[in-house]
């Protein structure tokens, strides 16, 4: 009986340490805020191309609005100005953050943008991140007035 609640209670702090190490691991922008375009999806990550008819800062700066609308999200690095952001999205329960990397480049009639959304830890990501950025160009389409597509 002694032992299984020792057990137990060692199960518990790890939980704990696992749980704070999931929470305060550091996101370094240099390695997480990276040009989309050039990202290879698989795995924990996915990508997103779409064309929008609006400038290139515009259409980074109504993503902007959209993300920071998202509940658990904030900014890591860049703006629309810069014409990249990076946003961490946090997980409800445990607080794994997903990262999201938005880039814009002028086009005919419009901006190509580029999305890729991953995963901090882990191999896979159950569809989240996929999830996520059709979401986010749903809502970016009818905050245009329907010009995001695929």
């Amino acid at each position: 009986m002694k032992l299984a609640g020792l057990l137990l209670a060692a199960l518990a702090v790890g939980l704990a340490l696992g749980a704070l190490w999931v929470r305060l691991a550091p996101l370094d922008p240099a390695r997480w805020h990276v040009d989309p375009a050039l990202a290879v999806a698989g795995g924990a990550g996915h990508v997103a191309r779409v064309r929008v008819g609006l400038s290139p800062e515009a259409a980074l700066a109504a993503l902007d609005r959209v993300a920071l609308a998202t509940p658990r999200t904030r900014r890591l690095a860049g703006s629309p100005a810069e014409g990249r952001v990076t946003w961490v999205t946090r997980s409800a329960i445990w607080g794994f953050p997903d990262l999201t990397t938005a880039a814009a480049a002028a086009a005919d009639g419009g901006s190509d943008l580029v999305l890729y959304g991953r995963a901090r830890f882990g191999a896979y990501d159950w569809g989240v991140n996929a999830a996520r950025l059709s979401r986010w160009l749903a809502a970016l389409g009818a905050a245009e007035g329907g010009g995001a597509g695929p």
